[in-house]
C-alpha cells in the first residue's frame, strides 16, 4: 500500500471558501494574525497580535520598532511555519504608511514539530493606519 503525502499546510481561502494549501495558507495565516486583536475571538481569546492597538497610530520612525516587535511576535506565537530572519525597512512615509520586507524561512511542517526548512521566503508588507496588506512573494530573497 502506497503512502499519501499529505500537504500539511491546507485551509480554506478567506476570500472564496476554496481550498488553499501550501505558501498561501501561510500568508494568508499571517494576515488574519496581524489584523486579529487579542481577545476578538469568543473561543480563543488569545489568538491574534498586538498590531491592531497599533493601527490608527501615524507611523513615525519611533514607531518603527513597536510595529516590528508587534509583528514578530505575533509570527513566533502563531505561524511556526514562517520564521523570520531579516526585517527591511522600504519606506516610511509622512502620512503614517510603512512598507517593509520580511524575509524568513518557510517550513511547511513546522506545526508537526518537523522545521525542516523548504526555501527563503520574503513577504512584501504595508502598514497603514487602516490595517496591515501582506502580498505574498515565492521569490527567494
Amino acid at each position: 500500500m502506497a503512502t499519501r503525502s499529505i500537504n500539511p499546510s491546507v485551509g480554506l481561502n478567506a476570500a472564496t471558501g476554496r481550498v488553499i494549501e501550501g505558501w498561501p495558507h501561510v500568508a494568508q495565516s499571517l494576515q488574519d494574525i496581524f489584523t486579529t486583536r487579542f481577545g476578538a475571538r469568543i473561543m480563543r481569546e488569545w489568538y491574534g497580535s498586538f498590531v491592531p492597538n497599533l493601527l490608527g497610530r501615524t507611523i513615525t520612525p519611533n514607531e518603527v520598532t513597536p510595529w516590528f516587535a508587534a509583528v514578530t511576535s505575533a509570527i513566533e506565537q502563531w505561524e511556526p511555519r514562517y520564521r523570520v530572519t531579516r526585517i527591511q525597512i522600504v519606506e516610511v512615509t509622512r502620512d503614517g504608511r510603512l512598507h517593509f520586507f520580511l524575509e524568513g524561512e518557510y517550513r511547511p511542517r513546522a506545526t508537526y514539530g518537523d522545521f525542516t526548512v523548504e526555501g527563503a521566503r520574503r513577504i512584501n508588507a504595508y502598514a497603514n493606519p487602516d490595517g496591515v496588506l501582506i502580498e505574498e512573494r515565492e521569490a527567494q530573497p
